[in-house]
This record gives C-alpha cells, sequence and structure tokens, in this order.
C-alpha cells in the first residue's frame, strides 16, 4: 500500500493550529509566537513534513526554483558553468532544476514547456542557439532569462559571455605572427548565432584583412571522433593553423595528427577556444582561450535574481576578461 503524502493540513490539524500558521513558520515568518512556532516545528520533525515548492508558489507567486538548460550533461565547459551557478543560487537560496536539450530543437521546445510547467522564476540558457519557438515560449509567460557563455541574436536577453571577437582575433594573430598563413575554423554548428553571426564572421573579415584566401570552415566538429576524422580534411586542404570550438574534437585532432607522424605545433598549429580539463590530459597539451567559466556562471545567476526581484539591470550584455593559456600545440608558449 502506498504510504500518503503528509499535507500541510495533517501538520495543522495535529499541531492544533491553522493552515495560515504552519505556512507563516515553513517561511521564515517571524510573526509567529516562538511557543507556537516550536510547536509546529516539532510536528513538521514528528510527522516529515516536506513543503511543496510549486503549492507554495501558487500563493506567493514564486517556487524559488530556478531551471537550468544546457546543450549536454556530459560538455564539461557547461559543467564548470553550472559550478558557478549553483553556488550563486545556493547563496540566495534558489533551486536548481537542470535540463539537458542536446542540440535538438523538439527536445528544447518540451524541456522548456517542462520548466515553465513547473512554475520556475527564471532560466539560465547555456545553448548556442535558441530557435523562434523557444522564444515564444518565454514570452508568453515573462520568465526573465539569461544566457551563460554565449550570446543573443535577437539582442532580447541578457548575457554573459568574453569578448568572441578580440578572443578570435588574438588567436588568429597569433597563427598568423608564427608564420602561419593557410588559416582554418572548425565549429560545432554553422548555423547557430554565435558561429554565423560572430566566429566565422571574424574569422573571414581576419583573412580578408590579411589578403590569406578563402576561408577553410568545417562544420559539425563536436565531438572526439569529429575531431579525428578531420585530420585528413586538414591535410588534404594544406591547413597550417586552425581554431577549433571544443577541447574534445580538439583532442581527437591532436592524437589523429600524431598517428599520422605530423609536427604539432610545427607544422600544424591548434587553439581550442573552451578550456577544459581535457586541454591539459592531452599530449602535447593544448593552446586554449581560458573562459573564466566559474565567473560567468555566477555573473549570471546573480543577473538573474535581480530580474526575478523586478530590479535594474547596470549592464544588460557583460563581458568578461579571458587570457591566452599557451600549451604545446603553437609555437609561441
Amino acid at each position: 500500500m502506498q504510504k500518503q503524502e503528509v499535507t500541510i493540513y495533517d501538520v495543522a490539524r495535529e499541531a492544533g493550529v491553522s493552515m495560515a500558521t504552519v505556512s507563516r513558520v515553513v517561511n521564515g515568518n517571524t510573526n509567529v509566537r516562538k511557543e507556537t512556532r516550536d510547536k509546529v516545528s516539532a510536528v513538521i520533525e514528528r510527522l516529515h513534513y516536506q513543503p511543496n515548492a510549486v503549492a507554495q508558489g501558487l500563493a506567493s507567486k514564486k517556487t524559488t526554483t530556478v531551471g537550468l538548460i544546457v546543450p549536454g550533461l556530459t560538455n564539461l565547459h557547461f559543467a564548470e558553468l553550472s559550478k558557478g551557478i549553483d553556488d550563486i543560487a545556493s547563496m540566495y537560496k534558489y533551486n536548481i532544476i537542470l535540463s539537458s536539450v542536446e542540440n535538438n530543437l523538439l527536445s528544447e521546445e518540451k524541456v522548456i514547456q517542462g520548466l515553465l510547467n513547473k512554475q520556475v522564476d527564471g532560466v539560465i540558457y547555456m545553448s548556442n542557439s535558441m530557435s523562434n519557438k523557444a522564444r515564444e515560449a518565454f514570452a508568453r509567460t515573462n520568465t526573465p532569462v539569461v544566457l551563460a557563455g554565449t550570446i543573443d541574436e535577437s539582442n532580447e536577453f541578457g548575457s554573459v559571455s568574453i569578448d568572441f571577437k578580440t578572443a578570435e582575433n588574438d588567436v588568429f594573430n597569433l597563427f598568423y605572427k608564427d608564420g602561419k598563413r593557410k588559416l582554418a575554423l572548425a565549429v560545432g554548428d554553422e548555423g547557430a548565432f554565435i558561429n554565423k553571426g560572430n566566429r566565422i564572421v571574424y574569422y573571414k573579415e581576419f583573412l580578408e584583412k590579411n589578403n590569406l584566401g578563402a576561408a577553410n570552415v568545417y562544420d559539425h566538429i563536436t565531438s572526439y571522433e569529429d575531431g579525428y576524422e578531420l585530420a585528413d580534411k586538414l591535410l588534404a586542404d594544406n591547413v597550417d593553423a586552425i581554431m577549433v570550438t571544443r577541447d574534445l574534437p580538439a583532442a581527437g585532432l591532436v592524437n589523429a595528427l600524431t598517428d599520422k607522424g605530423i609536427k604539432i605545433p610545427e607544422q600544424l598549429e591548434i587553439v581550442s577556444a573552451t578550456s577544459t580539463n581535457i586541454a591539459k590530459v592531452v599530449r602535447p597539451h593544448l593552446t586554449t582561450v581560458q573562459q573564466p567559466l566559474y565567473d560567468i556562471g555566477a555573473v549570471a545567476m546573480r543577473m538573474l535574481t535581480k530580474l526575478m526581484n523586478k530590479e535594474e539591470l547596470d549592464e544588460k550584455h557583460i563581458s568578461l576578461g579571458y587570457t591566452l593559456q599557451y600549451g604545446q600545440t603553437t609555437l609561441n608558449k
């Protein structure tokens, strides 16, 4: 026989008080006599009563929960971002509901609707691309949304990231100073705004400015296997330096080139646009764009707390600093 859930009514009956009094005790309202508060607290402990966040939210208009949307649960880049988010959320006594969309637009719509059905007070969105249906869903509920580690095509939502243009220019300038002239860019999804409207644009601008010829953009490079298979394409295209937007395929590329006897970085330089522990595990170590992932997550969560409290933002788009972390895949160390 299934055990019946203890309700606020059960607590009120056992303590001999009104449900409103129990609610005040649960929510930390000081307008309750100590004797009454102690009695209610004792009953709550004895009955193992767990307040229902959604039910509380119906009265308070808040559930003290925040939805966190990530592209994939195994992506170390977003895992580090999530640490900063979780720490600030705990500080402000918010609970996190973590959801993964796995870069699937149908899954994204389902995940977002599921979060909104749970009446989350706000959402931190970390996927590289947001569908129109997702925007419409957020707009219908007026749920505050902040982007962490990416940027918004419509300029509609607050965001926290690094200056992608300056970072990319630093990488390609590094290649250029090392005498590399056949430069390439490998991205996860060419259609995502962070790529089509930013990285690819900046890359082509650099090529044009320095008269370096046609662009070499490699799409759908997301996994270790993708990076490994990319090696043959780079060699066929005579590429001598490449920026890869993720560590995992960059590691696959390093291993494939090493297996083929290609000297890194003398014959081919590699820089990853992210920096996770993978960069340190692969040999030779990857040179990376060191993003302050924890800080990006923490600042994004602080921004969201302001929006949830109807506060004005000092800045809608915050850009944090970064560094080039020199490993062994570039000549400049």
